[in-house]
């Protein structure tokens, strides 16, 4: 019997070893894959659930108050009240802007309520002879000053998560005070620039990956058994909205770039609503009003509007050489008869009790 070569053997078993720890590794590697997708998997299970819960809050359509006025005998009439451009948790220091603004979470919380009161008082007290159907207040977009720049991110009074817990809450007593004086408030909600979560703004889910929208669906359940409260959180840049058969589209308004030159913001914007409205008519969704933000100038058009914002004068505008506009928010009312009238800036800043 011939004698077995030792030197082969060893070699043998090692290559065995070898394949063996390969297979192990290959094994434990695949486990691991295995783990990750799983563990994905309910990720997205739970996301998919907590928006399928979310959906429920969403009316398919405007409620049926905003369709037709109440009494054919009465004057009617819905207030809107044009809510963006808040940059909740931006710190703006006078210091740094020739002391005409301050600006921080405490200054930003009596903004809010200031313009909530405002609007109540021109609404009961000025705007009289009106039998007011409900209103609409659109969130459009900029409700909080983001982390999309380095120097807000190392300012801002609170992470972006902060903000939204601690904001969600004060909207939420903005509308329950509109839905006690008003009845009934319809919420469009549309996105800005700042609330997104991505570096550059995104085309393809640029709703789903912006704070603003993940706030209107924290508002949306808040408000999920309150009736008097509806919302339309559109999942694209714009929302239509009809008001007594007339439409308004609700956008943010960075869209369009320009705005330095002589002219003005007048240019990028008249450009940006001739292509909207040719858009909409191509596929028979004419509107007659355009509303937005985005440019902190409250300005009254022909057929458009464009808001203020919370924030003010601040450190940006400054040293872009951007010219002075106290802090407002835009205040107009809808008829059946004209659409647009009565138009009123609701100004927010009151120096002597802010304290500066």
């Amino acid at each position: 019997m011939a004698t077995p070569d030792i030197d082969a053997v060893l070699a043998a078993n090692t290559v065995d070893r070898q394949q063996a720890d390969d297979m192990k590794r290959k094994l434990a590697d695949v486990q691991h894959q295995l783990q990750v997708a799983d563990s994905a998997r309910r990720r997205a299970e739970q996301e998919l659930s907590a928006m399928l819960r979310l959906d429920k809050a969403r009316p398919a359509e405007p409620p049926k108050w905003m369709r037709s006025p109440r009494k054919a005998s009465v004057h009617s009439g819905t207030p809107w009240l044009l809510l963006s451009d808040l940059h909740f948790d931006e710190v703006v220091d006078p210091a740094q802007i020739g002391g005409v603004n301050k600006y921080d979470r405490t200054i930003a919380e009596m903004r809010l309520r200031t313009t909530i009161e405002h609007t109540v008082k021109v609404c009961r007290d000025y705007w009289t002879g009106v039998a007011y159907d409900g209103i609409v207040v659109p969130l459009a977009g900029d409700l909080y000053a983001g982390d999309i720049h380095e120097e807000l991110k190392h300012t801002n009074a609170d992470t972006i998560m902060g903000s939204v817990l601690h904001w969600s809450d004060q909207l939420a007593a903005a509308l329950s005070l509109l839905a006690d004086e008003f009845g009934k408030v319809h919420v469009p909600v549309v996105v800005g620039n700042h609330g997104r979560t991505t570096r550059k703004p995104m085309a393809k889910f640029r709703a789903r990956t912006n704070w603003d929208w993940f706030t209107g669906h924290l508002l949306a359940r808040e408000f999920r058994k309150d009736t008097r409260v509806t919302f339309d959180i559109v999942e694209s840049a714009d929302a239509l909205v009809q008001s007594y058969g007339w439409t308004v589209c609700v956008t943010h308004g960075d869209q369009v770039t320009g705005g330095s030159g002589i002219g003005g913001i007048w240019p990028p914007i008249m450009r940006l609503d001739a292509r909207k409205r040719a858009r909409y008519a191509a596929v028979q969704q004419p509107y007659d009003l355009l509303v937005m933000g985005h440019w902190h100038q409250l300005t009254w058009g022909p057929n458009f509007i464009i808001n203020g914002s919370l924030v003010g004068y601040d450190e940006y505008a400054a040293v872009s050489n951007f010219g002075y506009q106290e802090p407002a928010q835009a205040l107009w009312l809808m008829t059946p008869e004209r659409g647009r009238t009565w138009m009123a800036p609701i100004y927010a800043q009151d120096r002597a009790k802010e304290g500066w």
